[in-house]
């Protein structure tokens, strides 16, 4: 599951709009800080969740996919499913290593959109959107602030030392980079193994 679930994020460069250092993370990886960076990701049909422990300002942001169109079969998880509570805990799991606390975690949920060419009819966007939300409420994680589902992409800036997130609606793209990750990402990670659970600090 290495090869699609990353936290290395070398994407690393100065904002100057913001002012400050910044990290952008592609889809498939996440990222945790206890510093001021702001992590940056574009979202198509891709959902990202920001995480924060208010108390410790430790917080981070995941960018995953569900690698397929249905994710409950026969009343259980498939390996859909399974694959988005691992990239859920893998970014669980480096905040707390850094010293958050599980029932401290706020989360902030973005993405989700219908922009995949020829992938509307399976509402990709909707199940992701579904999937993240069914499963921070099973974990108890209160969710603060969404944006979710419609047609756009949105660029979402994670501000961890605040907790404030800026999102921004792209309505006009200039070239087919955001779908092209997305579906090479989708590709792959049909292709990927489903690794097994992982151990979870407390």
């Amino acid at each position: 599951m290495s090869a699609v679930l990353d936290n290395s994020a070398p994407n690393r460069y100065f904002d100057r709009h913001f002012n400050r250092d910044a990290v952008k993370i592609l889809p498939g990886e996440y990222y945790a800080t206890r510093d001021n960076t702001m992590i940056v990701t574009v979202l198509g049909s891709c959902v990202s969740v920001c995480l924060r422990d208010p108390i410790t300002k430790i917080g981070g942001m995941n960018h995953f996919l569900l690698p397929n169109d249905e994710f409950v079969t026969s009343g259980e998880m498939n390996s859909s499913a399974r694959y988005g509570t691992y990239a859920m805990e893998l970014l669980i799991n480096e905040l707390l290593k850094m010293g958050a606390a599980r029932n401290r975690l706020e989360a902030k949920v973005f993405g989700g959109g219908n922009v995949l060419q020829g992938l509307t009819v399976h509402n990709v966007g909707e199940r992701n959107s579904e999937f993240v939300l069914d499963y921070l409420q099973l974990e108890r994680i209160p969710v603060l602030a969404r944006d979710l589902l419609g047609p756009y992409p949105r660029k979402v800036y994670f501000f961890v030392e605040t907790g404030e997130v800026k999102v921004r609606k792209i309505k006009t793209m200039h070239n087919t980079t955001i779908l092209d990750r997305e579906s090479e990402y989708r590709m792959r990670i049909k292709e990927a193994p489903v690794s097994g659970d992982i151990d979870l600090f407390d």
